[in-house]
């Protein structure tokens, strides 16, 4: 079987492949759970997640991505290449070309970490394509007329926000304010308020069953259940919809905020076409509760969730994979190569 290129959303909470000609073949979350005793891979992916902040003392789980980029080097080459053997298979004759997506502020030191992960877990040549430009692309604008286009994708590490025309990006902000600082605001709020300590996924169900961030958003209450920083034992308390909102106000405004300050940079004509069209969300911060209506209400602008928020950064590259854009530059490299 020959190889097939592949577009990579190395995310800080999930990795999703995209093979060419099959679509989305993998989408698991970016955990990897470990034995300090052995150094031996215990789970990968879904299974390994299932074991944060349930393993024993001598197996850890690790989320080796860290505000988008790689935060353990070894671990993420772990991960990717066990990924990579999943969607693709071992009979692979030749090694696959993969199109990776990164954060749009990333540093050139974080490019080559992501480009040696990839190239040592079995990666033939590597190209990196910025979040914001493969979300857009994902969520089916048309990045490439001579027309502004504008996307806040908010993944679990970074919140990357850009206004795109003729293909490339025109303003852009990168911040490391999102799902995973929402999560992290839940367990602080509720530390404080009860003095409960709850964990990560706690927090994550919270945030998506519960929370709101609009004034007018749900009404809704549940039971959390965590460990009693006084006695040390299990408590049950129960939180409201509001509280949610009170916890989640400070890394929502700085969010709004960025984007803001983001279309104030933007040139006048392609602000026209950004109010006509209105401003596209996607990665899984999208889908927080109320936050269309609370940016459309701070920003005066049209705000739209896109269809598949969660899938939008690798939908993107597929279609990439598949441009004669992509074709004209794989082309050109061969030539350079004398191939």
């Amino acid at each position: 079987m020959l190889s097939k290129d592949i577009g990579v959303d190395l995310g800080t909470a999930n990795v999703l492949v995209h093979v060419q000609g099959e679509g989305i073949v993998l989408n698991e979350p970016s955990v990897v759970a470990i034995d300090q005793v052995t150094k031996q891979v215990v789970a990968v992916g879904e299974e390994a997640r299932q074991m944060l902040g349930r393993t024993p003392g001598n197996i850890v789980a690790i989320r080796p991505l860290r505000d988008g980029v790689i935060a353990d080097f070894e671990v993420t080459e772990i991960m990717l290449r066990h990924f990579l053997r999943k969607a693709i298979g071992k009979g692979v004759l030749l090694r696959p070309r993969a199109l990776i997506c990164v954060p749009a502020g990333i540093t050139s030191v974080e490019q080559k970490a992501v480009r040696e992960a990839a190239e040592n877990s079995g990666i033939k040549h590597v190209d990196l394509i910025e979040e914001p430009k493969a979300a857009a692309i994902g969520a089916g604008l048309n990045i490439f007329e001579a027309s502004g286009s504008m996307v806040v994708d908010i993944g679990g590490g970074t919140t990357d926000i850009a206004v795109l025309s003729l293909g490339g990006v025109v303003t852009s902000a990168s911040l490391r304010v999102a799902g995973d600082k929402l999560d992290d605001a839940i367990v602080k709020y509720i530390k404080r308020q009860y003095n409960l300590l709850i964990g990560e996924r706690t927090a994550e169900d919270l945030k998506k069953e519960l929370a709101t961030v609009y004034p007018e958003g749900r009404t809704l209450e549940m039971g959390v259940r965590g460990r009693d920083l006084m006695s040390g034992l299990p408590k049950t308390v129960t939180i409201k919809s509001a509280e949610m909102r009170e916890a989640l106000i400070e890394p929502i405004e700085n969010i709004v905020m960025v984007t803001k300050s983001v279309l104030e940079r933007t040139p006048p004509e392609l602000s026209a076409d950004i109010f006509d069209k209105g401003i596209v969300l996607t990665g899984g911060g999208a889908l927080v509760h109320g936050l269309d209506k609370l940016m459309v209400d701070e920003l005066q602008v049209p705000v739209h969730v896109a269809e598949n928020p969660m899938q939008c950064v690798v939908l993107g590259t597929g279609i990439m994979l598949e441009s004669p854009h992509y074709k004209k530059l794989q082309q050109a490299r061969k030539r350079a190569l004398g191939r």
